[in-house]
């Protein structure tokens, strides 16, 4: 009820009532009543789209995580992988603690060539036995799933990395009146990738490659246990094309070392096939 004057109307006052506030608030009567009791709302402890937004970007996390590291393994397994240099065996070329990435589409999808610098699983007897530091067995798991999945580079535990200079059917010589290795005949000038003050070999031999086989040497050839030293184990001394894991492309670690290793074309170019 309002009582008039002149132009001016003036609400009257009355006393309130709980239930006209909670309804005027849109809400059910009770529910201020409540409130101010001290209770809250059942509603009130924990919002359902809140709730639903932690779980949404849990999920989409997850997600992420989950194809990053199904990617890394596709990428390891089919296209290229790390791995880390141990030995000076092919210095200057590669140093001790260099990371190196290995195309996996060498032998595969592309060609074996000579010269290629190539990682390859151990025919048998070529390496020492070797044991991995343990790190407990949480870093142990750790460490193989990391390396599983290519987020580390493999170590050398079975591993070792050369140079090929035979290819199948290849006769591969040393030394002519020079020093020099021959191929097919041909002899080859190895300057541009042996160690400073290498020479090609310091002992002779002369062997025909295999179907299927590679002859690889170690640039640092004074100081590499290769085909040359391994006659008397499986495989001759040769390293079958299905041990080969891929050929080195680039070094990515140490930064300041990082390029491309290119194979050196014009060193074998005058060499026939066999």
């Amino acid at each position: 009820m309002v009582v008039a004057d002149s132009d001016h109307v003036t609400p009257v006052q009355r006393a309130s009532d709980p239930a006209d506030d909670d309804r005027s608030a849109g809400r059910p009567a009770g529910e201020a009543s409540a409130e101010r009791a001290g209770t809250p709302p059942a509603h009130a402890a924990e919002p359902p789209r809140q709730r639903s937004r932690g779980l949404s970007l849990l999920r989409e996390s997850a997600i992420i995580v989950i194809s990053a590291l199904v990617l890394s393994w596709l990428i390891k397994t089919f296209l290229v992988q790390a791995f880390y240099i141990p030995s000076a065996s092919m210095e200057d070329t590669l140093q001790i603690g260099d990371r190196v990435m290995v195309s996996r589409l060498v032998p595969d999808v592309l060609d074996v060539n000579r010269g290629d610098v190539v990682v390859f699983v151990d025919p048998g007897g070529w390496l020492p036995p070797t044991e991995t530091p343990d790190a407990g067995p949480v870093g142990n798991a750790v460490r193989e799933a990391a390396t599983f999945i290519g987020l580390l580079p493999q170590d050398s535990g079975e591993h070792l990395i050369k140079r090929v200079v035979g290819t199948p059917g290849d006769t591969v010589e040393c030394c002519d009146d020079q020093g020099r290795v021959s191929v097919n005949g041909v002899p080859v000038d190895e300057d541009p990738y042996l160690a400073a003050g290498s020479v090609p070999s310091q002992t002779e031999f002369s062997t025909q490659v295999p179907d299927d086989m590679l002859f690889v040497m170690g640039d640092n050839r004074q100081n590499s246990q290769d085909s040359r030293y391994n006659t008397g184990k499986p495989g001759g001394g040769f390293v079958p094309l299905d041990n080969v894991v891929g050929n080195a492309f680039v070094i990515v670690w140490p930064f300041e070392d990082a390029r491309l290793l290119r194979n050196p074309s014009d060193v074998f170019a005058q060499v026939p096939a066999p």
